[in-house]
């Protein structure tokens, strides 16, 4: 194996082959050939890539390694970090998408040449779209003769020029002014250096993407090759897109998130309202700033022309965003610049303390507090009190206010906690006199990372000189709004993603904020001197009492005459009385035996609650009865490989007749899918058994699945849950005609289970109606 080649995990190498990992684990125990770890660690092994691809040849288990694939293994197996090879392929992709010519012309060269070449070229595009680069002592792009990289060239390049000779067609040739600002040597002066590029952008030590060096370049010219490729298939844009969300999505807590939909909401907010004149809409989303910019998911979601600006503290997560909101730009070179975004603390070194932006849209740092408190502390952003050490939160919204322009909008991403801890009253207070803040939304649970807490969206407004403030604040509460499967006034919403109707929350945010009316448990505005009391509490839901259950008072009467109909067909659900038996010893046969013999197969969810473009039966929807949630919006990501039905790591969906059990929590449950069900993606920690029809019943099947001591031997225990091994579960052996005779029983007492829960839950509802209604006055004794 050669140095530095690039190494693959076992869930690499099952997505490769379109398996699941326990498939891998199967081959490297089955197959001495199999290739040797050249990495990783005794749990987490890596293997060598090029040695893995030989191997599913040899076996007939890869037929050819998809393009995209091949890219991301390439950056996941880089020397220099998976990271530094997404800057890379980002810069190489702005340069194939801005500059082709030149692109085609370095890539005909040998390695080391393209290599020694690239940084000329990559500096120029990266120059036009995020301005040029100030000198910071070492030289970021250095020439080929002092870059330590072998430079012998062919004499030409096909057409007759060489790759960056200065009659190349589709090569850009500075003149000397911009030369000497490009391409750094040991004649350049610091007045040379610090000269503005024609557009009037001055050199910037904080761009956020620095030109990569020829050394650093030349272990990735391949992958830069690959993800040329990559790109005439699908686009610049869309190739650097797929590879990105690979890296975050490998490391998920590494990265926080703003969600697509959350970001698209947030904008919207910040937007004119519909009857605005389009000229109106233009000026107001002319100047868009993302202080803690993250991903770039809120700059990406301003929709129409808009100069965005950004800044992040973290220099390699702000080099990816940058390169993604340039690629996704989709005006050609030179028609507009690129994104600004900058690298540093924002709170301690504001890169854009002269900017009056039209609109901010800010996601913060949750609970920082080593956030600047001592040195920040005569700043003079506190214009409503300088925050205290634990309200982080409250710099972030005075740090956005001072950005804005006189009248400018912003929207905020904020922890519930902001709005009612004491030590931010007195902020808060300054907010609500001086007219700053015109709105307080409750988001559901579910909505954005972390994703347990129902986050907060604050809609802010910089006071104009000379205009009265505010009288009023709207406060919204969107938490209580029922799920898409949970619609029904006797249904109670479960809350989280999996039980997160987007399209309603979004629409509901949307109506209280442009029209600013009292809605019953949804929406009040709220008169400012109502909230400066002693705790100045400006959590929606302290304001705004949740309705009551079903409806108040004139609801109850139907809540009532669903549970009187609900209880007469429980009672004609009732079981007959059970008549003892005598000890009866059937032959027993196991699910493992039965699944080598044929009659049934098994299948293990993979699907996680907005992953799949169906609905998700999760493990709370069979032990509820619940109906598998609808997803909240299309996935991202396309379809994985298929493979066999043993080993696909593909998603499962379900067909009538199947049996789902969990496998966690020790508890005794089966489902049996119907066509309402039918179609659903199965969950994760569950298991489906697929019955041969003419050999087993469903419902005889599941339930003898469901005894309570069957359970109990088949399951193992843990030190805090049992995990069940559906594989060793009994069933007696019996005709066919038998198992059906069970199974009608099995079925009458599902259909009283289900009448049970429905009863429960309507009882739940009326009496708690009935309480609130006496408390309040609605009801009468």
């Amino acid at each position: 194996m050669t140095e530095n080649a690039t190494e693959v995990t076992a869930a690499g190498i099952a997505r490769l082959a379109g398996v699941g990992r326990a498939a891998v684990s199967n081959w490297r125990r089955r197959h001495a050939d199999f290739p040797l770890p050249v990495g990783g660690t005794g749990t987490s092994p890596s293997f060598a890539l090029a040695e893995v691809e030989q191997w599913l040849r040899d076996q007939g288990k890869l037929v050819e390694v998809p393009l995209r694939e091949r890219v991301w293994q390439a950056i996941a197996g880089h020397p220099a970090g998976a990271v530094q090879a997404l800057i890379h392929t980002g810069c190489a992709l702005l340069l194939v998408r801005d500059r082709p010519t030149a692109w085609l012309e370095l890539a005909a060269v040998p390695d080391e040449r393209m290599a020694a070449l690239l940084p000329h070229a990559m500096e120029h595009v990266l120059t036009d779209r995020f301005g040029p680069e100030a000198d910071t002592g070492v030289d970021a792009v250095p020439s080929p003769e002092t870059s330590g990289v072998h430079t012998a060239l062919p004499s030409e390049v096909p057409g007759g020029h060489t790759a960056l000779s200065p009659g190349a067609p589709g090569v850009h040739t500075p003149n000397r002014a911009e030369s000497s600002a490009a391409e750094p040597s040991a004649a350049d002066s610091p007045a040379v250096r610090a000269a503005a590029t024609p557009d009037g952008r001055r050199p910037r030590a904080d761009r956020a993407v620095h030109t990569p060096t020829a050394r650093d370049l030349m272990p990735s010219v391949p992958l830069l090759r690959a993800a040329a490729e990559l790109a005439a298939g699908i686009g610049a844009g869309q190739a650097f897109a797929f590879l990105l969300g690979r890296q975050l999505d490998a490391n998920p807590r590494q990265y926080t998130l703003t969600p697509a939909h959350l970001a698209e909401l947030m904008a919207d907010l910040a937007a004119p309202p519909p009857a605005a004149d389009r000229t109106a809409r233009r000026q107001h989303v002319r100047t868009v700033l993302d202080p803690a910019a993250g991903t770039g998911a809120l700059l990406r979601a301003v929709h129409g022309p808009a100069a965005l600006y950004g800044q992040e503290a973290d220099p390699a997560l702000a080099a990816l965003t940058a390169l993604r909101l340039a690629l996704d730009a989709d005006t050609p070179r030179g028609a507009a610049p690129g994104p600004d975004l900058r690298t540093g603390d924002t709170l301690r070194a504001d890169a854009f303390p002269e900017l009056a932006a039209d609109t901010v849209l800010c996601h913060p740092p949750f609970n920082e507090r080593n956030w600047g408190h001592e040195e920040l502390a005569y700043d003079p952003r506190w214009e409503y009190g300088l925050p205290a050490r634990t309200e982080s939160e409250l710099a972030w919204v005075q740090h956005v206010l001072a950005r804005l322009r006189d009248g400018g909008t912003a929207v905020l991403l904020m922890p519930p906690a902001a709005a009612s801890r004491r030590s931010g009253r007195r902020v808060r207070a300054g907010l609500l006199r001086r007219g700053a803040l015109q709105a307080v939304i409750a988001l559901p649970a579910g909505a954005a990372p972390p994703y347990g807490i129902p986050l907060h969206l604050w809609v802010l407004r910089r006071p104009e000189p000379g205009v009265r403030p505010a009288a009023d604040v709207l406060l919204a509460d969107t938490t209580g709004l029922p799920g898409p499967t949970t619609a029904a006034p006797e249904a109670a919403p479960t809350g989280g993603r999996e039980r997160l109707d987007w399209p309603a929350v979004r629409a509901a945010v949307l109506d209280a904020w442009r029209e600013r009316a009292d809605v019953e448990g949804v929406s009040r505005v709220v008169p400012v001197v109502e909230l400066l009391d002693d705790d100045v509490d400006l959590a929606p839901a302290r304001h705004l009492p949740r309705p009551a259950p079903g409806g108040g008072a004139s609801g109850l009467g139907e809540i009532r005459e669903k549970l009187a109909e609900t209880l007469r067909l429980t009672a004609e659900l009732v079981p007959p009385a059970a008549v003892p038996a005598g000890s009866a010893h059937l032959p027993l046969t196991t699910v493992g035996e039965l699944a080598r013999a044929g009659a049934l197969r098994l299948r293990t969810g993979t699907a996680a609650p907005g992953s799949a473009p169906v609905p998700v039966l999760t493990e709370h929807d069979v032990l509820t009865g619940a109906a598998p949630a609808a997803p909240a919006a299309p996935p991202a990501a396309e379809a994985t490989g298929t493979g066999t039905d043993a080993d696909a790591d593909e998603t499962v969906l379900l067909e009538p007749g199947d049996v789902v059990v969990p496998v966690v929590g020790g508890g005794s449950a089966a489902r049996v899918v119907d066509g309402t069900t039918a179609g659903a993606a199965l969950g994760r920690n569950l298991q489906l058994l697929r019955p041969d029809p003419a050999a087993l019943d469903p419902w005889f099947l599941a339930g003898f699945l469901r005894g309570t001591a069957n359970h109990r031997q088949a399951s193992s225990h843990a030190s805090t849950a049992a995990r069940l091994d559906a594989r060793r579960l009994h069933l007696p052996r019996m005709p066919l005609a038998d198992q059906r005779r069970y199974g009608e029983r099995f079925r009458e007492l599902a259909a009283f289970e289900d009448a049970l829960r429905t009863a429960g839950r309507l009882g739940g509802l009326l009496v708690q109606g009935m309480y609130d209604g006496l408390a309040d006055g609605t009801v009468t004794p």
